[in-house]
Protein backbone atom coordinates (compact mmCIF):
# COMPACT_ATOMS: atom_id res chain seq x y z
CA UNK A 1 0.00 0.00 0.00
CA UNK A 2 1.11 3.41 -0.79
CA UNK A 3 1.86 6.32 1.89
CA UNK A 4 1.08 9.77 0.60
CA UNK A 5 2.67 12.55 2.89
CA UNK A 6 2.21 15.89 3.15
CA UNK A 7 5.42 17.64 3.78
CA UNK A 8 4.56 21.00 5.55
CA UNK A 9 2.84 20.06 8.64
CA UNK A 10 3.30 16.73 8.28
CA UNK A 11 7.61 15.85 8.32
CA UNK A 12 7.97 19.70 9.30
CA UNK A 13 7.47 22.74 10.26
CA UNK A 14 8.93 25.46 8.41
CA UNK A 15 13.25 24.62 8.56
CA UNK A 16 12.09 22.59 11.64
CA UNK A 17 12.02 18.92 12.00
CA UNK A 18 8.61 17.31 13.16
CA UNK A 19 9.55 14.85 16.14
CA UNK A 20 8.88 10.93 14.93
CA UNK A 21 8.58 11.46 12.01
CA UNK A 22 12.15 10.47 10.41
CA UNK A 23 11.75 7.35 12.04
CA UNK A 24 7.68 6.93 11.56
CA UNK A 25 9.11 6.99 7.77
CA UNK A 26 11.54 4.23 8.16
CA UNK A 27 8.74 2.03 10.01
CA UNK A 28 6.54 2.14 7.29
CA UNK A 29 9.46 0.78 4.29
CA UNK A 30 10.72 -1.50 6.86
CA UNK A 31 6.97 -2.72 7.00
CA UNK A 32 7.18 -3.18 3.09
CA UNK A 33 5.21 -0.16 2.40
CA UNK A 34 5.87 2.99 -0.50
CA UNK A 35 6.35 6.34 0.61
CA UNK A 36 5.88 9.47 -1.56
CA UNK A 37 6.27 13.02 -0.61
CA UNK A 38 3.36 15.18 -2.07
CA UNK A 39 3.88 19.04 -1.43
CA UNK A 40 2.04 21.92 -2.71
CA UNK A 41 5.04 24.10 -2.09
CA UNK A 42 6.32 24.95 -5.34
CA UNK A 43 9.12 27.55 -4.37
CA UNK A 44 11.90 24.99 -3.55
CA UNK A 45 13.28 22.97 -6.05
CA UNK A 46 12.73 19.08 -6.26
CA UNK A 47 16.59 18.31 -5.20
CA UNK A 48 16.42 21.22 -2.21
CA UNK A 49 13.33 19.32 -0.68
CA UNK A 50 15.59 15.95 -0.86
CA UNK A 51 18.30 17.43 0.59
CA UNK A 52 16.45 18.78 3.11
CA UNK A 53 14.35 15.69 3.67
CA UNK A 54 17.82 13.99 4.03
CA UNK A 55 18.89 16.06 6.36
CA UNK A 56 16.09 15.03 8.70
CA UNK A 57 17.16 11.58 8.28
CA UNK A 58 14.58 10.86 5.25
CA UNK A 59 16.35 9.44 1.87
CA UNK A 60 13.45 10.69 -0.32
CA UNK A 61 15.62 10.62 -4.00
CA UNK A 62 12.94 10.22 -6.74
CA UNK A 63 10.01 10.57 -3.80
CA UNK A 64 8.88 13.72 -3.97
CA UNK A 65 6.22 15.06 -6.23
CA UNK A 66 5.23 19.22 -5.89
CA UNK A 67 2.79 21.05 -7.26
CA UNK A 68 5.31 23.02 -9.76
CA UNK A 69 5.70 19.24 -11.58
CA UNK A 70 1.93 19.06 -11.86
CA UNK A 71 1.81 22.54 -13.14
CA UNK A 72 4.34 22.42 -15.81
CA UNK A 73 2.55 18.76 -17.27
CA UNK A 74 -0.06 21.56 -18.63
CA UNK A 75 2.50 23.62 -20.64
CA UNK A 76 3.46 22.73 -23.61
CA UNK A 77 7.54 22.21 -25.00
CA UNK A 78 8.38 25.11 -26.48
CA UNK A 79 5.56 27.46 -25.13
CA UNK A 80 7.02 30.78 -23.49
CA UNK A 81 6.59 30.80 -19.39
CA UNK A 82 6.20 34.00 -17.45
CA UNK A 83 6.56 32.49 -13.87
CA UNK A 84 5.64 34.53 -10.98
CA UNK A 85 6.68 32.03 -7.81
CA UNK A 86 9.82 30.45 -6.94
CA UNK A 87 12.42 28.63 -8.54
CA UNK A 88 10.87 25.28 -8.15
CA UNK A 89 8.30 26.14 -10.86
CA UNK A 90 11.21 27.25 -13.17
CA UNK A 91 13.10 23.86 -12.89
CA UNK A 92 10.00 21.82 -13.99
CA UNK A 93 9.05 24.48 -16.43
CA UNK A 94 12.71 23.93 -18.12
CA UNK A 95 13.04 20.56 -17.59
CA UNK A 96 9.46 20.15 -19.37
CA UNK A 97 11.18 22.31 -22.29
CA UNK A 98 8.98 25.77 -22.17
CA UNK A 99 11.02 29.16 -22.34
CA UNK A 100 11.47 30.64 -18.87
CA UNK A 101 10.86 34.27 -18.13
CA UNK A 102 10.56 35.60 -15.23
CA UNK A 103 7.71 38.13 -13.94
CA UNK A 104 10.51 40.16 -12.31
CA UNK A 105 12.33 41.26 -15.49
CA UNK A 106 10.42 40.53 -18.27
CA UNK A 107 7.93 43.54 -19.04
CA UNK A 108 4.88 43.07 -21.53
CA UNK A 109 6.56 45.01 -23.82
CA UNK A 110 8.81 42.36 -24.30
CA UNK A 111 6.13 40.07 -26.08
CA UNK A 112 3.86 38.02 -25.46
CA UNK A 113 3.63 35.03 -23.02
CA UNK A 114 1.89 31.30 -24.26
CA UNK A 115 1.04 30.48 -20.68
CA UNK A 116 1.59 32.20 -16.71
CA UNK A 117 2.23 29.93 -13.84
CA UNK A 118 2.09 31.53 -10.19
CA UNK A 119 3.04 29.80 -6.93
CA UNK A 120 4.36 30.62 -3.43
CA UNK A 121 7.86 32.99 -3.32
CA UNK A 122 8.82 35.55 -1.04
CA UNK A 123 9.77 38.32 -3.73
CA UNK A 124 5.86 39.20 -4.78
CA UNK A 125 5.55 42.68 -4.94
CA UNK A 126 3.66 45.20 -7.04
CA UNK A 127 5.48 45.52 -10.36
CA UNK A 128 5.33 41.25 -10.32
CA UNK A 129 1.79 41.26 -10.31
CA UNK A 130 1.37 44.29 -12.84
CA UNK A 131 3.73 42.23 -15.08
CA UNK A 132 2.03 39.17 -14.00
CA UNK A 133 -1.87 40.13 -14.12
CA UNK A 134 -1.24 42.35 -17.91
CA UNK A 135 -0.28 38.89 -19.64
CA UNK A 136 -2.92 36.90 -18.23
CA UNK A 137 -5.19 40.17 -19.00
CA UNK A 138 -3.91 39.85 -22.96
CA UNK A 139 -4.82 36.29 -22.95
CA UNK A 140 -2.23 33.86 -21.51
CA UNK A 141 -3.29 30.61 -20.21
CA UNK A 142 -3.47 31.07 -16.20
CA UNK A 143 -2.25 28.06 -14.28
CA UNK A 144 -1.66 28.11 -10.51
CA UNK A 145 0.33 25.44 -8.13
CA UNK A 146 -1.96 25.39 -5.72
CA UNK A 147 -5.03 27.68 -4.54
CA UNK A 148 -3.74 27.22 -0.31
CA UNK A 149 -4.80 30.64 1.63
CA UNK A 150 -1.73 29.59 4.29
CA UNK A 151 1.67 28.24 4.82
CA UNK A 152 2.46 26.38 7.85
CA UNK A 153 5.39 27.66 10.33
CA UNK A 154 6.72 27.26 13.62
CA UNK A 155 5.24 30.72 14.02
CA UNK A 156 1.89 30.24 12.91
CA UNK A 157 0.83 30.08 9.32
CA UNK A 158 1.74 32.82 6.97
CA UNK A 159 0.24 34.01 3.31
CA UNK A 160 0.22 30.84 1.35
CA UNK A 161 0.31 30.24 -2.60
CA UNK A 162 -3.76 30.71 -3.18
CA UNK A 163 -3.10 34.15 -1.61
CA UNK A 164 -0.34 35.07 -4.05
CA UNK A 165 -2.82 33.72 -7.13
CA UNK A 166 -5.61 35.06 -5.91
CA UNK A 167 -3.92 38.90 -6.41
CA UNK A 168 -2.99 38.01 -9.64
CA UNK A 169 -6.73 36.31 -10.19
CA UNK A 170 -8.75 39.63 -8.76
CA UNK A 171 -6.43 41.72 -11.16
CA UNK A 172 -6.93 40.47 -14.49
CA UNK A 173 -10.69 39.30 -13.55
CA UNK A 174 -9.58 35.77 -14.64
CA UNK A 175 -9.52 32.57 -13.00
CA UNK A 176 -6.75 29.94 -13.17
CA UNK A 177 -6.14 26.03 -13.64
CA UNK A 178 -4.97 24.94 -10.49
CA UNK A 179 -2.48 21.71 -10.99
CA UNK A 180 -2.00 20.78 -7.38
CA UNK A 181 -3.55 19.13 -4.76
CA UNK A 182 -6.08 18.39 -4.09
CA UNK A 183 -6.94 18.50 -8.16
CA UNK A 184 -6.47 16.00 -10.88
CA UNK A 185 -2.95 16.69 -12.40
CA UNK A 186 -1.25 16.19 -9.01
CA UNK A 187 -3.13 13.05 -8.46
CA UNK A 188 -2.01 11.99 -12.29
CA UNK A 189 1.41 12.14 -10.89
CA UNK A 190 0.49 10.31 -7.95
CA UNK A 191 -0.84 7.32 -9.70
CA UNK A 192 1.89 6.75 -12.45
CA UNK A 193 4.57 6.11 -9.05
CA UNK A 194 1.81 4.37 -6.89
CA UNK A 195 -0.55 2.37 -9.30
CA UNK A 196 -3.23 3.66 -11.35
CA UNK A 197 -6.50 4.37 -10.05
CA UNK A 198 -8.25 1.18 -7.80
CA UNK A 199 -5.01 0.88 -6.17
CA UNK A 200 -5.35 1.14 -1.88
CA UNK A 201 -3.34 4.30 -0.15
CA UNK A 202 -3.42 6.75 2.33
CA UNK A 203 -3.23 10.50 2.30
CA UNK A 204 -1.68 11.84 4.91
CA UNK A 205 -2.40 15.76 5.38
CA UNK A 206 -2.88 18.31 8.17
CA UNK A 207 -4.94 20.32 5.94
CA UNK A 208 -8.91 18.74 5.58
CA UNK A 209 -10.03 21.09 2.43
CA UNK A 210 -6.46 20.33 0.52
CA UNK A 211 -5.32 16.82 2.06
CA UNK A 212 -8.72 15.44 2.68
CA UNK A 213 -9.94 16.53 -0.73
CA UNK A 214 -6.73 14.91 -2.18
CA UNK A 215 -7.78 11.90 -0.63
CA UNK A 216 -10.70 11.70 -2.16
CA UNK A 217 -9.61 12.68 -5.76
CA UNK A 218 -6.84 9.63 -5.18
CA UNK A 219 -9.31 7.09 -3.81
CA UNK A 220 -7.56 6.65 -0.81
CA UNK A 221 -8.21 6.56 2.72
CA UNK A 222 -7.74 10.11 4.38
CA UNK A 223 -5.57 10.54 7.79
CA UNK A 224 -5.12 13.37 9.27
CA UNK A 225 -2.58 14.87 11.57
CA UNK A 226 -3.00 17.65 14.21
CA UNK A 227 0.59 18.85 13.81
CA UNK A 228 -0.29 21.66 10.96
CA UNK A 229 -2.52 23.88 10.15
CA UNK A 230 -5.53 21.91 11.86
CA UNK A 231 -5.71 21.50 15.71
CA UNK A 232 -8.12 19.35 17.95
CA UNK A 233 -10.19 22.17 18.55
CA UNK A 234 -10.89 22.49 14.57
CA UNK A 235 -12.39 18.99 14.78
CA UNK A 236 -14.83 18.29 13.47
CA UNK A 237 -13.50 18.61 9.99
CA UNK A 238 -14.96 17.84 6.02
CA UNK A 239 -13.98 16.10 4.66
CA UNK A 240 -14.09 13.53 7.68
CA UNK A 241 -11.12 11.62 8.06
CA UNK A 242 -10.49 8.26 8.19
CA UNK A 243 -8.56 8.67 11.30
CA UNK A 244 -6.79 11.66 12.89
CA UNK A 245 -3.71 11.46 15.14
CA UNK A 246 -1.41 14.09 16.91
CA UNK A 247 1.31 13.44 14.32
CA UNK A 248 2.90 10.78 11.51
CA UNK A 249 4.69 9.13 14.38
CA UNK A 250 1.29 8.54 16.35
CA UNK A 251 -0.20 7.78 13.44
CA UNK A 252 2.53 4.98 12.34
CA UNK A 253 2.25 3.61 15.89
CA UNK A 254 -1.38 2.69 15.86
CA UNK A 255 -1.22 1.33 11.97
CA UNK A 256 1.62 -0.72 11.99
Amino acid sequence: MAWILDLDGVVWLGEQPLAGAADAVARLRAAGEQVLFATNNSSLQVGRQEEKLAGFGVPAEGGVVTSAMAAARLVEPGERALVCGGPGIAEALAARGAEVVDSRTHEPSDGPVDVVVVGFHRHFDYEGLRRTAIQVDRGARFLATNDDATYPTPEGPIPGGGSIVAAVAYAASRQPIVAGKPHPPMAELIHELAGGPGETGTMVGDRPSTDGAFAKTLGYRFALVLSGVTHADDLPVSPTPDVVADDLAALVSSAL
